[in-house]
């Protein structure tokens, strides 16, 4: 083990999307902190898609929204349809500018780009090939040690933050408990090159036999996404073709197809959200559905309020007890909401034998003032003061 022990304000374990955030916060208000990544590298798959306004408006504050919006998609409208045609859709044009939109942007870009933005103001911050040991809290601070390269190496910081995922290390050495459920909901999604006519548009699909998703990506490719019967686990293109091609009539067989998966749908949540001088943020802190993209958003926004609590610990404006108590309680707050709407997107998309009061449903929210309402939900505007 190295002989040098280096030491940080805070420190933060996994360099996901969450992590890197958290990183280019405390950099940006001037909290010492070092990211240990255990990939070498990025994977290219492009996984979560959806940057939402709120998120939009806290990279703006940070000097950050700008490459995104140049490399991203901006959809402002959804279009929800059924099996006999349009039902209506909801525009963001009338949301706050400049972010009026929804953006659409590939996870593995999102990351480079939160890296180079990052490295930009720090090259010293993260460290990728660092795989995390152990942790021992002591009472003024807490020790982490990690292995690169071969060696083991050992830093000292005053917090640990765990960003590193559904299945934290950090949460499993703290002895965190990560309770929830599974939903009965499985999908498949793919990206297809786009031979669709609906430009920038989002299109949801309410056909009687499941959901269909369909979003525009960089590249004049299309995400498509399909609720299942059961959990598939050999997804192919054919598959997936086929669904579309039965619920949507649209036929992709000829486009190329650049990645296939399937998912199962969990609500997960760690309790306590920190234990000592051991936080939880992102996926290590809570996994809601995919349904509806507002996960990733939910890690950067908590993450945000928590860079914030740190700099007035920091600063000497509040107890450490007092902190930690107040990042958990809005952070559990903002859980519980984005569970909620993600919840009612699932619901939504089930399959039903007689769709009549779901669509019935959905044209009153698409066709009425109610769209307004729905449009800020959606872009996950007012998070911190509805009650849902």
């Amino acid at each position: 083990m190295s002989d040098q022990t280096d030491t940080y304000q805070v420190i933060i374990v996994g360099g996901g999307p969450v992590g890197l955030f958290l990183g280019y916060c405390l950099e940006h208000l001037g909290i010492s902190c070092i990211i240990l990544e255990k990939r070498t590298e990025t994977i290219t798959h492009s996984r979560s898609l959806g940057i939402h306004p709120v998120s939009l408006e806290l990279f703006q504050k940070l000097g950050l929204a700008a490459p995104f919006v140049e490399n991203g998609i901006k959809i402002f409208r959804g279009i929800a349809c059924n099996e006999n045609g349009r039902l209506g859709s909801i525009s963001f044009k009338d949301e706050p500018l400049p972010f009026n939109f929804i953006l659409s942007i590939p996870q593995f870009r999102t990351e480079e780009l939160l890296e180079q933005k990052l490295n930009e103001r720090n090259s010293n911050i993260l460290h990728r090939g660092a795989t995390l040991i152990d942790i021992e809290q002591q009472s003024d601070g807490v020790f982490a040690t990690y292995k690169k390269n071969g060696k083991k190496y050992q830093l000292n910081g005053k917090f640990i933050v765990g960003c590193d995922g559904k299945n934290s290390k950090v949460r499993q050495l703290a002895e965190i408990d990560f309770e929830g459920s599974m939903y009965p909901d499985t999908y498949m999604m793919g990206d297809f090159t786009d031979n669709t006519d609906f430009g920038n548009d989002a299109v949801v699909y309410l056909h009687k036999k499941g959901l269909i998703e369909s979003f525009p990506l960089p590249g004049k490719m299309r995400r498509w996404v399909v609720k299942t019967d059961t959990y598939i686990s050999d997804p192919t293109k054919q598959s997936i073709v086929k669904l579309v091609a039965e619920r949507t009539n649209h036929d992709l067989r000829e486009q190329k197809n650049v990645m296939i998966s399937t998912f199962g749908v969990q609500k997960l949540m760690a309790d306590p959200l920190f234990k000592n001088r051991v936080i939880l943020a992102g996926d290590a802190a809570h996994i809601v559905s995919p349904i509806g993209g507002q996960g990733m958003n939910l890690g950067w926004v908590n993450s945000w309020f928590l860079a914030k609590k740190f700099k007035q610990l920091f600063d000497g404006k509040v107890d450490r007890k007092t902190m930690l108590r107040n990042y958990a309680s809005e952070a559990k707050k903002n859980t519980r909401k984005v569970v909620y709407r993600s919840e009612i997107n699932m619901k939504l998309g089930r399959k039903k034998q007689l769709p009549v009061l779901r669509n019935a449903l959905a044209w009153f929210m698409l066709n009425t003032p109610l769209r307004k309402v729905m449009a800020k939900l959606f872009t996950m505007r007012k998070l911190d003061k509805w009650p849902i």
